[in-house]
């Protein structure tokens, strides 16, 4: 029984496979860079700055950032090694696979697929919010039973705007990757130019009297705010889910991942910096603190353009983690652990068209009718259960595949990847009790429908 569970599929059969599903190359080192800050750059910087700044870190949730940067930092440098040797879609489920053994690699897509789904679910309705605070400054006004979900407060029935963009991207998704990668560039180009703009002008306002006190929540504040604006880094790992779509994926799936990384952990400490040193950290308890700061700052019109900017940068998280999503379902489909109607490729499109419309479709129900307030953490535990597994992978595949060709390596192997198991296990048990209960329900459930239906119709047992 436990050479069943444990078995592993070859490198060079996951090759072979991914041939004969064949998915266009299109994408570029360029596109995968603006791919990853599109999945990173979102509801982390436009909402989630100001409630940690006022609740748990004060002004030195630039040390938050800092601290949840390392983390993922050290991920990433993972995620490089196993995606330039490794350039097949799926992401750790993948590498879980070729390492660990069947059943963890289930676990993990399974677990995965939970992350993405609540992401895309949630990120909707943080979407809508924005939108409907839009459209109100043209006196357009959408009825709260139209605009809110069920349990929210507000007397709605269904979120309509979050659905409606759910479809949207699931439209642009379903017909091409390249057309996909064009609208993204787009939108991250225009929520990158809003960054910039508010840090040129806050930057000019800033008072150090407002960073003091530095730690008001003392270190265990930091460390708290550092688990929560994690949340803030979600995303560069679905750069690792497009390898099979790549040009050159040895080379520029690394660059992609390593730079959207770097480029994002940049923006979050300097726009920290502006934001705590123009307005008082206990004022920040907002959920638009960027558009609240210039208006703090009389700076009311540029606060629309920020409003711009959020709208375009949640658009595409909204994207890539839709995107991710179907091509972690594509590829445990395509091993037999998933019904095949997950793997059939558009012959068209080249796209797993199926598969990008049933998960557009639950995301959207979801989104349109779940109050996702207590299960956003699920997004955080699930991350970083993703990260601890590829962290040990790395050096089990040093040991087991030594003359595998690595376009890039993972400097000091096993201590960083030891240090970064070590980092997101420590953020995980950071996370509420309630997180952990809902995870173990969901991974719970996975092992039935591993035992009952993947394990049997897996192409290893073929």
């Amino acid at each position: 029984m436990n050479n069943i569970l444990l078995r592993k599929k070859s490198i060079s059969d996951m090759l072979e496979t991914s041939k004969s599903h064949a998915l266009k190359r299109s994408l570029g080192a360029l596109d995968l860079t603006f791919l990853g800050i599109g999945a990173i750059i979102g509801t982390g910087i436009f909402v989630l700055t100001g409630v940690v700044a006022a609740e748990t870190a004060g002004p030195a949730l630039i040390i938050s950032f800092i601290l949840s940067g390392i983390a993922c930092a050290l991920a990433a440098l993972c995620y490089a090694e196993f995606s330039s040797s490794v350039p097949i879609a799926g992401s750790v489920y993948t590498y879980t696979y070729a390492t660990m053994g069947e059943v963890f690699a289930f676990l993990i897509g399974w677990d995965l697929m939970l992350e993405y789904l609540l992401a895309v679910s949630s990120v909707a309705t943080g979407w809508s919010a924005y939108f409907q605070s839009f459209i109100s400054g043209f006196g357009i006004h959408i009825p709260k039973i139209l605009s809110s979900p069920p349990g929210s407060g507000h007397g709605g029935i269904v979120d309509l705007p979050a659905i409606l963009i759910i479809l949207l991207i699931t439209a642009l998704l379903s017909h091409g990757v390249q057309d996909s990668a064009r609208f993204n560039n787009l939108m991250v180009m225009i929520k990158l130019a809003v960054v910039f703009i508010f840090i040129a002008t806050g930057i000019g306002y800033v008072k150090p009297a407002n960073w003091t006190p530095f730690m008001p929540f003392g270190f265990h504040g930091v460390i708290t705010g550092a688990a929560t604006v994690f949340f803030a880094y979600l995303g560069f790992d679905a750069v690792a889910t497009a390898s099979e779509e790549v040009r050159n994926p040895q080379r520029n799936v690394p660059i992609g991942i390593i730079s959207s990384l770097a480029v994002c952990t940049f923006l979050y400490i300097l726009v920290s910096l502006v934001l705590t040193g123009i307005v008082p950290f206990k004022l920040l308890d907002v959920n638009n603190p960027v558009a609240f700061a210039l208006e703090y700052i009389g700076q009311g019109k540029l606060a629309g353009i920020i409003s711009i900017g959020a709208l375009a940068g949640i658009t595409t998280v909204l994207l890539v983690m839709l995107y991710g999503q179907v091509r972690i379902t594509f590829s445990m489909s395509r091993d037999g652990l998933l019904p095949k109607t997950f793997s059939h490729v558009h012959p068209k499109y080249k796209t797993p068209f199926a598969n990008t419309w049933l998960t557009g479709i639950v995301a959207a129900v979801i989104g349109g009718f779940v109050d996702l307030t207590t299960l956003a953490h699920l997004v955080n535990i699930g991350t970083l259960a993703a990260f601890t597994l590829i962290s040990i992978a790395v050096i089990i595949m040093r040991k087991t595949h030594p003359d595998l060709k690595r376009a890039f390596k993972v400097p000091f192997v096993p201590v960083l990847p030891i240090i970064s198991a070590a980092c997101c296990l420590y953020l995980m048990v950071s996370l509420p009790a309630l997180t952990w209960k809902f995870f173990f329900a969901w991974i719970v459930f996975g092992a039935a429908v591993y035992l009952f239906y993947s394990r049997k119709h897996s192409q290893l047992s073929k």
